[in-house]
């Protein structure tokens, strides 16, 4: 396809005005938790209903025509005789179902004030967002979509509603808490419903879960949360969201039962997560270890340690209405009876996908980025730049700051978030070295370890969706044939198709991305173009080399899986044996001796395979694995 560039007609990221922060830990020191938990709590509720209790809400679900009409086909399919088959619906719906308490939710808040004050220096919140949510709330049922980075998310979000004496959400939880003695029946007390990681298609579950979510979602019984992605991100950085949960919100909307929904994208940046090392021995492979209450009261010494500040940005509440305007029909469920469930026609199916890119997008946008995503960036790339030469050497503190400097102020104009503590840098950049040294962690030691590179690069990770497309830029015309303008955005296109489930880039957005990556890097001074070609100016290269390096260690975890596929993969894998069998191919690589300037950098491969093996696991054709490799092999040069 061709693409026109007009790069003077795209709008600055910088311009984006973004809300203050308020630290709502600060009066929390100040002030007697016992009283902060017992506190008068009267939330404002949509258009002033009454809440319903949970038995009221489960018996609405229990006598709605789609699980009527869901339990008729099921005993037409089995057998079984309704009746059997009605309490079979019940027990289902009461193992999932939440039990809203005031009294639990009073214990959370006094409990999490302690440990929250012990675990983290600030939490801070921008206020305009919450008075927008309230706002929100009381004219269209909400949906609340948190990004996903640790356990502590959800348990963050009700203690700020709480706080803000907003109304508290119904959460979305996995069946693995529900295990978890005691604690899964205060989660459940506290606002959580529990449903199955998958289900297999079990037409009754999925009836009963989509009705439940839908009616409170309709009663405006509380706002809703979950999670876009679908399950924690590993490696810091958004995951490609999973579209079922916003397919039933969307859905009373679609068919005209509510006027509008609004869904409000939540960005909660953490400077340092509590389950840092876990994940990264995850991704070497060590399995999780299972939730369970015993080893929540093990994990109590993580109260010993500083993990800073978090940072929780509410963002624009998004009208479903406006999305699905011009383009989505709605009159198409006026032809067949609502409470029979079918599949989403394709226009809708497509329109719920983009707008699922689209928030977690907006999520990316507004996450926090602090000193040390920088840094950790640019030591990074130091230490495999040494080990790509056979040295060890340090860098001087002085130079780590001018180059800090730098990326700085290029994330900047890229329109970075930054929370960029005092104004003298040196000072900033010595504060962070010496606490590193405080735990042990001297650079080159510490990156020599698996872990801690892993760790390193999840931080570097936080900052990947301000550089993606840029990157993706400098990587095309490192492997163009030419300069000319068509030449390179072929090279991007097809750069950006290859990675279309590794970032976030809103499908059939491939031009708008284009122009985004030459606005910024023209606007930095990075790119000339004239009237055929694209041309890199000569502080332009110091950018480009920067960037292109960002994606080295994906390119490389694609060329390690696609040389599996080629080399090893003689019979078909389920995806539960084929990433430790990548893992071992690896390792066999390794001990051979073969790829040793790739395999410098194996841990940041370990991240990258641990991703991308569910992509390339759906390859079945050879040829394509082929042609792929070779290109990334290209790429890669």
């Amino acid at each position: 396809s061709k693409c026109v560039y007009t790069y003077k007609e795209h709008r600055d990221p910088m311009l984006k005005k973004r809300d203050d922060f308020e630290d709502i830990l600060e009066e929390r020191r100040n002030s007697s938790d016992l009283k902060y938990a017992l506190r008068c709590y009267t939330p404002v509720l949509y258009k002033g209903v009454t809440p319903c209790t949970s038995s009221m809400l489960k018996s609405m679900v229990l006598q709605s025509d789609q699980l009527h009409y869901v339990i008729n086909q099921v005993s037409k399919e089995t057998g079984k005789a309704t009746d059997d088959i009605k309490e079979e619906a019940s027990a289902i719906l009461e193992e999932m179902a939440q039990c809203l308490q005031l009294s639990t939710v009073r214990f959370f808040a006094f409990t999490l004030s302690k440990a929250f004050k012990t675990l983290f220096r600030s939490i801070c919140v921008n206020e305009d967002g919450i008075q927008r949510l309230q706002q929100a709330i009381q004219e269209h049922p909400v949906v609340l979509l948190p990004s996903h980075r640790s356990y502590m998310d959800f348990l963050l979000m009700s203690y700020i509603l709480y706080t803000y004496d907003v109304a508290l959400p119904v959460i979305a939880a996995g069946m693995d808490f529900m295990g978890m003695k005691f604690v899964g029946e205060m989660l459940r007390m506290s606002g959580a419903f529990f449903i199955r990681r998958s289900f297999g298609g079990d037409k009754l579950y999925w009836a009963l879960f989509s009705e439940y979510v839908k009616t409170m979602l309709k009663n405006g019984f509380a706002p809703v949360e979950f999670f876009l992605e679908g399950t924690r991100s590993r490696t810091s950085k958004s995951l490609t969201p999973k579209l079922g949960l916003l397919n039933i919100v969307m859905d009373p909307f679609l068919k005209g039962e509510v006027f509008d929904v609004n869904v409000v994208p939540v960005s909660i940046s953490y400077e340092r997560v509590l389950e840092e090392t876990l994940y990264a021995r995850e991704l070497l492979g060590i399995p999780k270890p299972k939730e369970s209450t015993s080893g929540l009261f093990k994990a109590r010494k993580i109260l010993s340690e500083d993990y800073g500040s978090i940072h929780v940005y509410f963002g624009q509440p998004v009208s479903v209405r406006s999305l699905a305007q011009g383009k989505v029909n709605r009159c198409q469920f006026n032809l067949v009876p609502r409470h029979i469930p079918r599949r989403p026609s394709e226009d809708i199916a497509s329109f719920v996908n983009d707008s699922a890119y689209r928030l977690v997008r907006a999520q990316e946008e507004n996450m926090v980025l602090k000193p040390w995503v920088l840094v950790a960036s640019l030591l990074l790339q130091y230490h495999h730049q040494n080990q790509a030469a056979g040295q060890k050497r340090g860098i001087a503190l002085g130079e780590l700051t001018a180059q800090a400097v730098w990326l700085r102020d290029l994330s900047r104009q890229y329109g970075a978030f930054l929370h960029w503590p005092g104004t003298v840098v040196t000072q900033v950049f010595t504060i962070i070295l010496l606490a590193l040294l405080e735990q042990g962690l001297y650079f080159f030691e510490l990156l020599s370890q698996a872990v801690i590179l892993l760790s390193c690069a999840s931080y570097r990770n936080q900052a990947l969706h301000v550089f993606v497309r840029p990157a993706l830029l400098a990587l095309a015309i490192h492997t163009a044939s030419s300069n000319q303008k068509q030449e390179v955005f072929n090279s991007f296109s097809f750069l950006r198709n290859m990675f279309s489930n590794e970032f976030i880039l809103c499908p059939g957005a491939t031009v708008q991305d284009f122009e985004e990556a030459c606005y910024l890097l023209v606007k930095t001074g990075a790119l000339q173009f004239t009237q055929q070609e694209v041309l890199v100016t000569e502080r332009g290269h110091r950018t480009l080399a920067f960037l292109s390096t960002m994606l080295d260690p994906f390119l490389q975890g694609y060329q390690v899986v696609c040389r599996f596929l080629c080399e090893e993969a003689t019979e078909t894998l389920t995806e539960k044996q084929f990433i430790p069998a990548v893992r071992k191919f690896i390792k066999k690589l390794l001990l051979a001796g073969f790829y040793l300037l790739l395999f410098l950098r194996f841990s940041f491969v370990c991240v990258c395979v641990f991703f991308f093996t569910s992509a390339f696991y759906k390859m079945h054709n050879c040829v394509l694995c082929v042609c792929v490799c070779v290109c990334v092999c290209v790429l890669s040069r």
